[in-house]
């Protein structure tokens, strides 16, 4: 594939090398010294990452291996099949109906076939999924757009009036950019010209545009959250596989060592990640693999990696870890999460954590999620001879505290017959991914969390919108916080937990949060939340609550479950069941108060409603102290009657 050297960049690089890069359309492009000394770290032909097809000493020990003959037979049933259709009414389905979910369903289809498709081929060897190879590949440049459709609400990209970026554009290009470099000359020369025509018009120049001219303007240059880690991988790894001028391809890796500090600055200087657990693997994954790619186009004379910002965020995903196989739900995340185990294989070996998942030798075909990520690390890598962990690795801390995001992680005592552990969140509610959750909190008994803090919804045209907190997922009604004088949470950086307190022993985990700035409530005096986490015994959880009001007003909390619940007695929830459930003790002071079971009907992934359980006070209260006291159920069982939903 050869791309020639554009006009624009060649312009821009002119004027750089002339002193002449004042104006502010060259503004935003790296220094030419720079784009210089990695062009001269960079090979002179393109190369991309894995190994071209006719690499047989690198294919074929894989081609033996028992996941190799499932993709091949994953490839031999889509022979002859129709190859998933995007037309228009269904790319246009998001603007009528606010729906994702159709369209990007399509859209996944075609990924997954032409990787399985690639990656048979590749193995095989034999030259019979090349025909489906390159029907699929010209059906994907035949698409009016790469642009995902919630990602063209003014549908310009649909209409052709404009081309920009996004992740999912981006990402087709690294596809088959690294699908021309491994297949090369087995695909028709017609079809190589097509993809290089498609990347240069929907990423290359856009991109090239972007950074020397600001047009057109696409926000997450400048971002600090998964897109931009997203978005330069994939523009680099397309750069690197298909363009031939080297001072092309060094300014485009330039560009990206440029913009991707926009990224970590969206990390605490302790690592810690707004977005949430999932967005963690998916935007900092991709700084992985552009750091691993650029690392390999440069013989590793250029390491993104050794940024001393990264180790803190590298450690990220363990540390949120409560008990094993249990983490918290915070921000747009999925209850299931756990990180990625590719990126924490990387991790460990590039920072010596000694991580058990450090142990493997290289990854799986399908431990990568793409072809591209298998290309870096299903072959030699950078890290191959990094010493590995041991079979279980460091121990867990009692605790992880990440004091710049107020979130507190805490774990049981390491003789505990039934873990028991929880996550408690301070914060504000301007977060990356936010929800209107300061306050909020989990607990996990064993490899379970019977109390939850709910997670991400299946994401619409609602969810990105002015109308984002309208989903009683999203806002406070949907957390197990306090709702003061029925009011929920308020948007925004200064809706803030103040952390009063914290004392972290081996015996228990203290932290006490002032929550009145997360509320926009009229003579609210005090409202604070304390927390103690107790290893003592099987364990507990003490949640206080604390308000004052200037006159008498409503006020209670909350617990949310996914689990089936009942009232033992008139102060005593139990929720959950068998070894997995929990006894919550109220006590309000003596003060009447109503439990209230109401479903949190609002679409999340796998169709789960979870169930929030009201604990109000019966009448207006001047001052009230509503505690919470959470353990382990010692019977380990649950009567079969559950308490009706509302």
């Amino acid at each position: 594939m050869r791309i020639s050297f554009c006009p624009p960049l060649a312009a821009a690089l002119t004027g750089m090398i002339l002193g002449v890069a004042g104006s502010a359309a060259l503004s935003a492009a790296p220094d030419a010294d720079r784009v210089e000394a990695i062009a001269a770290m960079l090979p002179e032909a393109p190369r991309g990452v894995g190994r071209p097809i006719d690499d047989r000493a690198a294919w074929d020990p894989m081609a033996k291996s028992n996941e190799a003959a499932k993709t091949i037979r994953q490839a031999e049933s889509l022979l002859g099949t129709p190859i998933p259709e995007i037309t228009d009414e269904l790319f246009l389905d998001y603007s009528r109906t606010g729906n994702r979910t159709r369209c990007q369903s399509v859209i996944g289809k075609r990924r997954s076939r032409l990787n399985a498709l690639v990656l048979a081929e590749c193995l095989e060897n034999r030259g019979r999924f090349v025909p489906e190879i390159e029907k699929t590949l010209l059906a994907t440049c035949d698409e009016k757009t790469w642009v995902l459709p919630a990602h063209d609400r003014g549908l310009t990209n649909f209409e052709g009036t404009q081309i920009t970026i996004d992740l999912r554009s981006s990402a087709v290009g690294w596809t088959l950019a690294t699908i021309d470099y491994w297949l090369a000359e087995r695909l028709s020369p017609p079809v190589r010209e097509r993809i290089a025509k498609e990347l240069e018009r929907r990423v290359f120049t856009p991109f090239e545009l972007m950074v020397t001219k600001g047009k057109p303007r696409m926000w997450w240059l400048a971002g600090t959250n998964n897109w931009n880690s997203v978005c330069l991988a994939n523009v680099v790894g397309a750069a690197l596989a298909g363009v031939d001028s080297r001072e092309r391809r060094a300014f485009l890796v330039a560009s990206a060592e440029k913009y991707i500090d926009n990224f970590l600055r969206g990390f605490t200087s302790d690592g810690y990640c707004s977005e949430g657990l999932g967005y963690w693997n998916y935007g900092f994954g991709h700084f992985v693999l552009l750091a691993e790619t650029v690392v390999q186009a440069t013989s590793g004379r250029l390491d993104l990696m050794a940024d001393p910002r990264v180790e803190p965020i590298a450690r990220f995903g363990r540390r949120m870890e409560i008990n094993p196989g249990v983490y918290p739900a915070f921000a747009d995340c999925s209850p299931n999460a756990e990180p990625t185990s590719w990126i924490h294989w990387y991790v460990s070996r590039r920072f010596g954590f000694g991580w058990p998942e450090g142990r493997k030798a290289t990854l799986s075909l399908a431990g990568s999620g793409g072809i591209e990520g298998f290309g870096l690390f299903g072959f030699a890598n950078s890290l191959m001879d990094r010493e590995a962990g041991d079979a279980t690795g460091p121990a867990q801390p009692p605790r992880d505290w990440f004091d710049q995001a107020g979130i507190l992680v805490c774990r049981p005592a390491e003789a505990a017959k039934r873990p028991f552990g929880a996550a408690m969140k301070g914060g504000h509610n301007a977060e990356h991914h936010n929800h209107n959750d300061v306050g909020s909190f989990l607990v996990a008994v064993g490899n379970h969390a019977p109390l939850v803090d709910p997670g991400n919804e299946v994401y619409t045209g609602r969810t990105f919108s002015g109308k984002r907190y309208v989903s009683g997922v999203l806002n406070s009604w949907g957390h197990p916080v306090p709702r003061v004088a029925g009011s929920l949470q308020k948007t925004g950086r200064a809706a803030a937990a103040e952390v009063l307190e914290t004392d972290f022993t081996d015996r228990a985990d203290t932290m006490a949060l002032d929550l009145r700035a997360a509320y926009d409530v009229e003579g609210l005096k005090e409202l604070t939340r304390r927390f103690v986490f107790s290893r003592e015994g099987a364990g507990s959880l003490e949640v206080t609550d604390r308000v004052a009001f200037d006159k008498p007003n409503d006020f209670g909390t909350a617990l949310v479950t996914f689990d089936q619940w009942k009232r033992t007695d008139a102060n005593t929830l139990r929720v959950g069941s068998g070894e997995h459930a929990v006894d919550v003790q109220i006590d309000t002071g003596g003060l009447p108060f109503d439990v209230k079971s109401e479903p949190i009907e609002e679409d999340l992934p796998g169709g789960k409603i979870p169930t929030r359980l009201g604990i109000d006070l019966s009448k207006p209260a001047a001052e009230a102290t509503i505690r919470i006291k959470i353990r382990p159920t010692q019977t380990g069982s649950l009567a079969a009657q559950t308490e009706p939903r509302a």
